[in-house]
């Protein structure tokens, strides 16, 4: 297995990630850069992200905050995104493409038996 001097701990020869986890320059960067322990890091930091901000990576807009913060974190390029537990669930961070959760109003009681077609009780 390649070992590469990992940007964030240039002192100690770490495995290199074994293949690019995308299919672009920063997937070829982080590759060249980061050592596998690190990227297994961001993965479990990125699984905190999706979950406290309520993400849906399928979204453009979340997979584009969550490339910004591959950014940050592992290179250092802007700034991390800050994770406040008291407001979990609540808000989405700028441009992430989430807005926050509706609270569950009070529960509607069905009304017993039958209906018609026409949603009038039957007989």
């Amino acid at each position: 297995m390649k070992t590469i001097a990992c940007r964030r701990h240039p002192e100690t020869p770490s495995p290199a990630v074994a293949t690019p986890p995308f299919r672009s320059d920063l997937g070829d960067r982080i590759r060249r850069e980061i050592c596998a322990r690190c990227w297994q890091d961001w993965l479990q930091h990125q699984t905190l992200l999706i979950n406290h901000f309520g993400l849906n990576p399928r979204k453009k807009e979340a997979r584009d905050f969550l490339y910004g913060q591959v950014k940050a974190v592992l290179f250092g390029e802007g700034e991390p995104a800050v994770i406040d537990t008291s407001l979990q669930g609540t808000i989405g961070p700028e441009g992430s493409g989430t807005e926050p959760r509706k609270e569950a109003g009070p529960k509607r009681r069905k009304e017993a038996g039958p209906k018609r077609r026409n949603g009038e009780p039957a007989p």
